[in-house]
């Protein structure tokens, strides 16, 4: 190669190193936009009995405006629809800890007692009676934010939910909104930190819009994140 093809060669390199800069970063963006669709979300094949039980356990708290969807989803991230899933500190497809379920059973005796944490049937029951009674306790400024506290709480335990509430008014932020306020805010671990706002986010930006998306039945509760 000659100093001009060498010239010309450095050249088409230059021009075109913009350009594959500029093709790289659209597709990595193209990917991230992807990523973020409920068709992205891949949703296991639900056995139909467990599908009704949640849809049926759902409807008789909420009525016709039963969040199945958000359900479904809250049981994906917890067990991924595994009846004999188990951790070190919780059980069964809801992960109800030991002492959570004992609790439980005696708030609700009438639709509850005995409750076995490893029964489908009866860990769907009290997911959902238990979601109803942390939103109900836990309202926020939306019903976005209503359920953000409420999956905070069923994951973390109420008196962070309430520490960290407290935390961000201190900090100037709004205590009654989730997204940008109190899930700024914490002086948890950082592992539970990550754990808790990643949990209240996968279900409500990924699983639930996947799950709707697949014929679920409900209505996304929070919009999309800029």
């Amino acid at each position: 190669m000659n100093g001009r093809d060498a010239g010309r060669c450095w050249h088409r390199q230059v021009m075109a190193a913009p350009v594959l800069v500029l093709f790289l970063l659209a597709l990595g963006w193209s990917a991230r936009s992807v990523a973020a669709e409920p068709a992205a979300v891949r949703i296991p094949d639900v056995p139909p009995l467990y599908r009704m039980m949640v849809e049926r356990e759902a409807a008789d708290v909420w009525g016709i405006q039963a969040p199945a969807a958000r359900i479904a989803a809250q049981i994906h991230a917890e067990s991924l629809w595994n009846p004999k899933a188990a951790s070190r500190y919780a059980h069964g497809m809801a992960q109800f800890t030991p002492p959570t379920a004992e609790w439980i059973a005696k708030k609700f005796p009438a639709q509850l007692a005995g409750f076995d944490p490893w029964d489908p049937a009866q860990t769907v029951r009290a997911m959902v009676i238990y979601d109803h009674w942390l939103t109900t306790r836990n309202t926020g400024a939306t019903a976005c934010d209503t359920w953000a506290f409420g999956l905070s709480a069923y994951n973390g335990g109420e008196g962070w939910l309430r520490r960290d509430q407290r935390r961000a008014l201190r900090a100037g932020a709004e205590d009654s909104v989730w997204f940008g306020h109190v899930a700024e805010h914490s002086g948890r671990a950082a592992w539970a930190r990550r754990e808790n706002r990643g949990y209240v986010s996968r279900i409500l930006l990924y699983l639930e819009p996947a799950y709707v998306a697949a014929g679920w039945s409900g209505t996304p509760v929070c919009e999309a994140l800029p």
